[in-house]
């Protein structure tokens, strides 16, 4: 079976989806490609050709002229942060979805953040990186970066952060019912990500300023440690690291889980350069992103088990609890809110001097692929919750706060 034939099975749905998976893992191949046919002929598209014969597709990618199959063989370097949240690349390897689409992805060993992640694609080390608000300090500094598409966050609303949570220790005497309890304490974020922010969010929402604690930078697979020696009162992170270090530091425990504190962003990044010169590249990642994301919405518990191969030391418990936070936010299409979320984090990191400087978000984002993947490709997004109306994007959108504000629930 072809390339582009194998996908279109993966994209009719659900269970299609599942059988690839199963696929992927047997020795059986002719058995799997049997089965693969028949899940094909009862779910194909009502744009396919009529009576078309997949058997004879050459694999060039033009086969009912909505899959988006590179004509050869294409390399692509992908980073990606160790966290829960990013595992859409991982999955996608897993279950060859970029294999199936002409793409030939290396993964790069993942970066502990995703000011590293950033680091590497401005070396031209990978083409591209899942990365939030490390992505604003970027473009300030003259990184030339565009926003293709989401690896966690909402199209349909503005805040969700349910991958987050503070962790503190029982001597810290935080407080979950009383948040100002958190008044000079010392509280570990690596400074200019998503934790960070998050920190931020939290301690607008109940008062308090930066100032009113101690912040330091600490990456997540150091919090465990810190807290242990009482380096930390508390500890901010995105999942699994909540996760495991309440289960493996005696005393700590899960002081805040989400609660809609900051609006989430989560971009698929890559640099103007490569994205202008590689559209069809670009489409492809996308389309094999936005596969993983289904499948991992449609089927949380297996995509715990592929989580536990690709984030070291991850037990099989706490991924399958992290994961039922991550497929919360697997929503990787573009609306008018994730303009406003970005604006919106870009505003409170500059009014608490958390960065200096602002820009114009529509110099940084590029929508029209994963558009296009939306049209092309329903059957991905249908299980996600409806764009509101006032808040679905064209290709040339151009932002106006006010009428984003309008347009998006706050969650």
């Amino acid at each position: 079976m072809s390339r582009s034939a194998r996908l279109r099975t993966a994209l009719a749905g659900s269970a299609a989806v599942m059988m690839l998976a199963a696929a992927c893992g047997s020795d059986d191949d002719s058995s799997d490609e049997d089965a693969s046919t028949q899940e094909e002929n009862g779910g194909a598209d009502e744009g396919d050709a009529e009576g078309e014969d997949d058997s004879t597709d050459d694999g060039d990618g033009e086969e009912g002229g909505d899959l988006p199959a590179l004509p050869e063989l294409t390399e692509v370097n992908v980073g990606y942060v160790s966290a829960v949240d990013q595992m859409g690349v991982a999955i996608a390897q897993d279950l060859g979805f970029y294999d199936e689409l002409n793409l030939d992805v290396t993964l790069a060993d993942p970066f502990p953040t995703g000011v590293d992640a950033l680091t590497a694609l401005d070396a031209g080390d990978v083409d591209f990186v899942q990365v939030g608000t490390p992505s604003i300090n970027a473009v300030l500094e003259g990184m030339d970066l565009v926003y293709l598409g989401n690896y966690s966050g909402s199209s349909s609303q503005l805040g969700i952060d349910e991958t987050m949570a503070m962790v503190a220790t029982a001597e810290s005497e935080i407080d979950p019912d009383d948040l100002t309890t958190l008044a000079g304490k010392s509280v570990g974020v690596s400074i200019g990500s998503i934790n960070h922010m998050y920190l931020l969010g939290l301690l607008e929402e109940n008062g308090m300023s930066a100032d009113d604690v101690e912040i330091v930078n600490t990456p997540p697979p150091e919090m465990a440690v810190a807290m242990e020696t009482g380096s930390l009162d508390a500890a901010i992170a995105w999942d699994p690291w909540p996760i495991t270090i309440r289960n493996d530091v005696d005393g700590v425990f899960e002081a805040v889980r989400g609660g809609g504190y900051i609006a989430y962003i989560g971009y698929i990044v890559s640099t103007r350069e490569y994205a202008e010169s590689n559209p069809e590249t670009v489409e492809a990642f996308l389309t094999a992103r936005a596969a993983a994301d289904h499948w991992m919405r449609e089927t949380p518990d297996e995509a715990a088990e592929v989580t536990t191969r690709w984030v070291p030391d991850t037990e099989i418990e706490v991924a399958e609890e992290a994961m039922q936070y991550n497929v919360i936010q697997l929503d990787p299409r573009f609306s008018a809110c994730n303009y406003l979320a970005l604006d919106t984090t870009i505003q409170l990191f500059n009014d608490m001097e958390a960065i200096d400087g602002t820009y114009d978000v529509n110099d940084h984002f590029m929508p029209g692929p994963i558009l296009s993947v939306m049209e092309r490709n329903p059957e991905l997004f249908d299980d996600l919750p409806e764009i509101p109306q006032e808040a679905q994007i064209t290709p040339d959108y151009t932002f106006v706060r006010g009428e984003a504000e309008s347009a998006c629930p706050q969650g």
